[in-house]
């Protein structure tokens, strides 16, 4: 594959701008991976790489593509010509200093290299896709100071600066979504950087275009990815903007799909198979609460009436309310009288690291994979330098003072972190975290009622939690949150399953078999307590009477919520 050369380029002086030094670092690391594609010794395997993807040389020129040679220190030899540079790389994400020895090598090796670039093409950062068995598969650039994963886009710039007139985007979820669609002609797809969509990312799409389509794999994933971004994109739905939810066939991204189907059977497929918000909402919520009972009618205008209030569009927004309406009766009136009843919603920010890179298929972090031996660079095949010059300065010897000043205490002494104890967490929440981790143990708890305290939150969801994972004992802990998504419950559940046990694992059933014997307990105590006091100041019904008589003849609970096979 011949990548041709950008006309003019020697002839032009780099627009660089002046306000940060990684900006034109950054550049020539891209020139630097552009030069190793086109002329490396190694160059074959990320060539092929991408004819296989069926790449041309023009999309490999449009999006700046490249290649990362293996060895540990190429792009530190070219352009790390002094410490002082080799720190500015350190920040730009170029290189990994080993936190022991305190040598430096480059973060990128092996992988053909996808630059990133913000609003005005300047690049700020890289994702490589590794060519070998190497752990991960894709690599993003750390967060820097001009590179942020929660607000940029990749592929929105060329994007723009291919179509004059774009009025709508396609998010996808990777860097070769994005590229095999402009491959096919489809030049107006972006995908998210290892984040899940954010309020930000919406900003700056409605900023640029009315509609936005989302297309995800039709997965368990794929629908989690796609209802979050539905939850970002709503505070951002004003009149006159939409958007629109694609899933694709089961084992099929938008990569292989336009590939094996072409560019008409694909647009097509959007035609026809889109859902609009709307659509996709409704449906969705349909799903976790069936509304063709009342309980059903109830459980989803409490989800969507908060969720509708989000959108400033007051069109939209009233139009919503009354399709809710048509579904359970509930009057617009109504409905924002819930959405004001409903818990505010936790401050939790759009770029939620704990969900870095649920967005990225096969990523994991990189942690740095240096040996622990002392460092030695692989030798290379040969010696290459790609046709600009650049520093030649070698490795510095000089070894690293781990008294260095700066850091914790701690750190300065080469000691593990002090260990701060962790609070002691009550015990519905214990048993409410067990049965996430666990859901099969729901299948051994008898009649869940005996310990619904209605005024007691914990309580009440661990009983509906119980309850859901009965009547669908195949769900995972993952689709057991995902009913609650949305709501104040839900965002407790997501937090409790992904806090580290407190608890030896071998004594997690019995304590939470033992939290449900307790909770049973009491519930039973307040309602004798409650039966006696209205006995005091009126008459009981027969039913009441018999319940009474049955609470004050039991000294243990009148039943243990475990069942003889717990």
């Amino acid at each position: 594959m011949e990548v041709p050369r950008e006309q003019g380029r020697r002839d032009q002086k780099p627009r660089q701008p002046t306000d940060s030094p990684l900006y034109p670092l950054l550049d020539a690391a891209s020139e630097f991976y552009r030069q190793a594609l086109r002329s490396h010794p190694t160059r074959k395997a990320a060539v092929d790489y991408l004819k296989g993807r069926g790449l041309s040389g023009e999309i490999a020129r449009d999006f700046c593509l490249g290649f990362a040679p293996p060895g540990w220190d190429n792009l530190l030899k070219h352009l790390g010509a002094d410490t002082l540079q080799q720190k500015v790389m350190i920040d730009a994400g170029l290189l990994i200093e080993n936190a022991e020895s305190g040598k430096r090598y480059d973060r990128f090796r092996d992988r053909v290299m996808f630059p990133i670039r913000d609003s005005r093409g300047r690049i700020i950062a890289f994702g490589g896709r590794v060519l070998g068995d190497d752990k991960p598969k894709y690599l993003n650039s750390p967060e820097t100071p001009v590179f942020h994963k929660g607000q940029e886009l990749y592929g929105l710039y060329e994007a723009r600066k291919h179509n004059r007139n774009l009025d709508e985007i396609i998010v996808v979820e990777g860097y070769m979504d994005v590229i095999a669609l402009a491959q096919q002609g489809l030049r107006n797809a972006v995908a998210t950087l290892g984040t899940a969509t954010s309020e930000e990312h919406l900003k700056r799409l409605f900023r640029v275009v009315p509609s936005v389509l989302f297309c995800f794999d039709g997965d368990q994933a794929g629908r989690k990815a796609a209802w979050r971004a539905l939850e970002s994109t709503l505070s951002n739905l004003q009149d006159g903007r939409r958007a629109r939810f694609l899933f694709l066939p089961e084992g099929e991204d938008p990569d292989s799909l336009v590939r094996a189907e072409g560019t008409d059977a694909f647009k097509a497929r959007i035609n026809q198979h889109a859902q609009p918000l709307a659509d996709y909402f409704f449906e969705q919520l349909g799903v976790e609460a069936d509304p063709r009972s009342l309980e059903g009618k109830a459980h989803m205008a409490t989800l969507a009436a908060p969720l509708i209030e989000k959108i400033p569009g007051a069109n939209l927004r009233q139009l919503m309310r009354n399709r809710l309406k048509e579904i359970t009766g509930l009057d617009p009136q109504q409905v924002e009288q819930l959405a004001q009843q409903a818990p505010a919603a936790s401050n939790v920010p759009d770029y939620d690291p704990g969900y870095d890179y649920d967005a990225m298929a096969s990523y994991t972090p990189d942690y740095g994979d240096m040996p622990q031996h002392d460092f030695a660079p692989v030798q290379q095949e040969q010696a290459w330098k790609p046709n600009k010059g650049g520093g030649k300065k070698q490795w510095s010897d000089k070894p690293w003072d781990k008294n260095r000043k700066g850091g914790k205490p701690w750190q300065q002494r080469d000691e593990a972190p002090p260990r701060v104890p962790a609070p002691v967490e009550p015990p519905t929440l214990a048993a409410l975290r067990t049965l996430l981790h666990h859901p099969l143990l729901a299948g051994k708890v008898e009649d869940a009622s005996h310990f619904a305290d209605e005024e007691h939150l914990y309580s009440q969801l661990l009983v509906a939690l119980i309850e859901a994972a009965q009547k669908n004992p195949g769900l995972s802990s993952m689709q057991l949150i995902a009913r609650w998504h949305g709501t104040e419950q839900g965002r407790l559940l997501r937090a409790l399953a992904e806090k580290e046990w407190l608890i030896v694992a071998d004594n997690l059933e019995q304590q939470f078999f033992d939290t449900i014997t307790s909770l049973s307990a009491r519930q039973r105590e307040r309602s004798l307590e409650q039966l006696l006091r209205k006995s005091r100041q009126s008459e009981l019904t027969s039913e009441e009477k018999t319940q009474l008589l049955a609470l004050l003849s039991r000294n243990v609970p009148a039943q243990t919520p475990t069942s003889s096979g717990a």
